[in-house]
């Protein structure tokens, strides 16, 4: 057994031979950048499912987590991390290359990180002069929308604002209960670089420069957003929605749609297992491509509990 190579450290060799081809500058420069994106897919799904299933191997320990294993699954792990780390560094160093090579051929990549000069300047002032937000430095490191979203939010008068991500996961480890995400971190920042950088930065130009009048309507829209979600009443929810769009309306599917059947697909197989509390925004929960109408099209039966939610003093 061990003259052996395990299965999934033999499949890591197989996608470092995709790194190789990449690494080739014999290889067309075209397909050079389709052999790093097979490569970069290739390890998202192997992640997803070789690595999720030696960690819960892991997790439920004693001989039956080792069968069909040619060595213990921490053991593979570990090995797994120390080529995956090297790997990485070599995608990195090729992918510099192929920048450099594409440069020489007049091909650019144009990765607007930040607003111009002038915007810059103008949105600095702007928190300066409203020391009640967030710190520009804070804000300068998120992308525009995000911003945008953040200072919205801010804008809305409350005696105590308490994220309810933080609500939720306070309670789960009061009540020592794991909490899982429908998708990554990584995979919610790749959606804002989805969006075109352009279009995100005309957004948070327009929220700043906008007047105090209107600053004070989307307020009260904010505020009868969420009257209408505490409310159950889902049909005003996914009206006002729509009526506060704030310029991405050609971005539903990125930023809802595509990720509520994502969810709805991943639900399929955890649903069944144990009673789980699925929390997800406002936003993802009405309409014909909603979660709660994806879910009973998959067949469940989804019935309204009754809101019983009550402010809650909090010391700081």
């Amino acid at each position: 057994m061990k003259n052996l190579i395990p299965r999934d450290i033999s499949w890591l060799n197989f996608n470092a031979r995709v790194l190789q081809e990449a690494s080739d500058v014999s290889v067309p420069l075209r397909e050079r950048l389709r052999f790093l994106g097979i490569h970069s897919n290739n390890m998202d799904e192997f992640f997803r499912v070789r690595v999720a299933t030696l960690k819960r191997m892991i997790e439920l320990g004693g001989k039956k987590a080792n069968m069909h294993l040619e060595e213990n699954p921490g053991h593979i792990v570990e090995e797994i991390q120390s080529i995956v780390l090297n790997q990485q560094n070599e995608f990195n160093r090729i992918w510099q290359d192929i920048i450099k090579e594409m440069q020489s051929q007049n091909i650019f990549l144009v990765d607007e990180k930040k607003l111009n000069k002038q915007q810059q300047q103008f949105v600095k002032t702007f928190f300066e002069e409203k020391s009640g937000l967030l710190p520009f430095s804070m804000l300068e490191t998120y992308k525009p929308l995000l911003a945008v979203s953040t200072l919205a939010e801010s804008s809305v008068p409350c005696e105590s604002a308490v994220a309810m991500e933080q609500l939720i996961m306070e309670e789960a480890k009061r009540n020592n209960k794991n909490i899982k995400g429908l998708e990554t971190m990584a995979y919610q920042a790749g959606i804002f670089d989805s969006i075109p950088y352009k279009l995100q930065a005309d957004q948070l130009i327009r929220y700043v420069d906008s007047s105090s009048v209107e600053k004070e309507q989307e307020a009260k829209e904010f505020k009868e957003l969420a009257n209408a979600y505490k409310e159950q009443d889902l049909n005003k929810l996914e009206e006002l929605s729509n009526k506060s769009d704030i310029g991405v309306a050609n971005f539903s599917d990125l930023l809802l749609y595509n990720r509520n059947r994502n969810w709805v697909e991943k639900l399929k197989s955890l649903l069944p297992a144990k009673p789980l509390l699925i929390a997800v925004g406002a936003g993802h929960l009405p309409g014909e491509k909603g979660v709660i109408n994806l879910l009973r099209k998959a067949g469940y039966t989804l019935k309204p509990v009754r809101n019983n939610m009550v402010p809650v003093s909090r010391e700081i």
